[in-house]
């Protein structure tokens, strides 16, 4: 039996503008929507690899991210310059938070998007890209 991820789904206050942000900045594109409660996105990468849900409903808490530690829910996106990414979208309303070089020769560079959840942009070595 083959599973493969479908999609990561976070429930936020405002998913409408929080989907046109990450398909205006981020290269994502809508191939799902609700347009009633709970307004539901579902937003493909770049290749349609990978999906994010985002909803607004009420049935559950809007955990607090701005004040969440990175490491506990982050979106990561491989990108190739990641100055000028970590550029474009400050300038769009991200805030930088960090930047971590590992051994490995892999960039990281932590932001949060415009609603305080984290964004991660990844670079890593070709040697060590799995997908």
């Amino acid at each position: 039996m083959t599973m493969k991820l479908e999609h990561v789904a976070i429930n936020v206050e405002n998913s409408v503008d929080m989907a046109d942000w990450y398909v205006k900045n981020c290269s994502m594109k809508v191939v799902l929507q609700v347009d009633g409660p709970p307004f539901t996105r579902f937003l493909a990468d770049a290749d349609g690899r990978t999906a994010i849900e985002i909803y607004s409903n009420p049935a559950a808490p809007v955990p607090d991210y701005a004040q969440q530690n990175p490491l506990v829910y982050h979106h990561a996106f491989a990108v190739d310059d990641l100055d000028g990414v970590k550029d474009r979208l400050i300038h769009a309303g991200a805030t930088f938070v960090e930047e971590v070089k590992l051994d490995n020769g892999a960039r990281l560079i932590m932001l949060r998007d415009p609603w305080g959840v984290p964004l991660q942009l990844v670079h890593r070595p070709k040697i060590q890209v799995w997908y």
